[in-house]
């Protein structure tokens, strides 16, 4: 049995490093940063898009040759920013039952490859995922379909579950076809019955036998 995890929100909480290597770069640029809330209401859609809603809270005017200058800027702090970042309680648990019952694991995000590469290797996660997709490895990221379709390809094709806490990660199961459980504790912006999915919980501790009960496993 197989299973595609986002990872921001989903199973770690990085919110607190995006912050402060967005701060780090308005502060560069001479504004004031953000505060943590406003940092979690950006992310989902890739880095790219964090740092034009950066620059949108800061200032009226749009610049593309800043929005450019800050994104550079944003990358190099962000590739190695994981100090503040914290695992979800009961994910390593839920990931150790589930593995030893014989799941598999991929990994779909929309955070940049480099960065993703580097927290997984921070909390010793480089050999947990048989394949990992991040924002930058495609043409393409989230909500469209091809990253995920890109994991279950390379992962042996077949019947899939994708997890994730967001808008961004249910549009895209949507547009896969395959069923999504959704993390209500991430950095979802919609109330929970306004998202798409199969199942819903608050605590990985409920989520290895959701992963059964919707896979049959």
């Amino acid at each position: 049995m197989k299973i595609i995890f986002d990872l921001d929100g989903t199973l770690i909480d990085s919110a607190p490093d995006i912050n402060a290597a967005g701060n780090a770069v308005l502060q560069d640029e001479g504004f004031a940063g953000v505060s943590l809330a406003q940092t979690r209401s950006f992310i989902g859609n890739g880095a790219g898009m964090y740092v034009k809603r950066l620059e949108a809270a800061v200032t009226d005017a749009h610049d593309p040759a800043r929005v450019e200058r800050m994104r550079l800027r944003f990358a190099a702090h962000y590739e190695t920013a994981h100090a503040l970042t914290h695992i979800y309680p009961g994910v390593q648990e839920a990931l150790a039952a589930l593995q030893s019952g014989g799941w598999r694991f991929g990994l779909c995000t929309n955070k940049p490859i480099a960065p993703t590469r580097t927290v997984l290797a921070h909390f010793g996660w480089s050999d947990l995922f048989d394949h990992v997709i991040g924002g930058d490895s495609l043409p393409v990221h989230k909500p469209d379909p091809a990253p995920l379709h890109a994991v279950i390809e390379a992962m042996g094709g077949g019947p899939v579950l994708y997890v994730g806490d967001s808008e961004v990660d249910a549009g895209t199961a949507q547009a896969a076809q395959v069923p999504f459980a959704l993390f209500t504790q991430g950095y979802r912006k919609t109330p929970v019955d306004k998202i798409a999915h199969d199942r819903a919980f608050d605590d990985w501790a409920q989520f290895p036998a959701i992963a059964r009960g919707l896979m049959g496993g």
